[in-house]
């Protein structure tokens, strides 16, 4: 299944990385909404630091699966 997104979001998907804001954007969830899904494991993330980041692969294949 191929899925179409905005040129901002497609811009974003491009970085091997986002950041929570970036993710919140892509996802369409409130800044909360995501630190919450991250802390439950729904969305994959990994720490460096204070920094909380997201791949971006791992972040599309999230989105597959809930697709299929």
């Amino acid at each position: 299944m191929t899925i179409n997104y905005a040129p901002e979001v497609a811009a974003l998907l491009g970085k091997p990385t986002l950041t929570t804001d970036e993710t919140s954007r892509v996802l369409g969830l409130g800044k909360n909404q995501t630190y919450e899904a991250i802390r439950r494991g729904d969305i994959p993330s990994v720490r460096i630091g204070r920094r909380i980041l997201v791949p971006t692969t791992r972040l599309l294949r999230m989105l597959d699966d809930d697709a299929a």
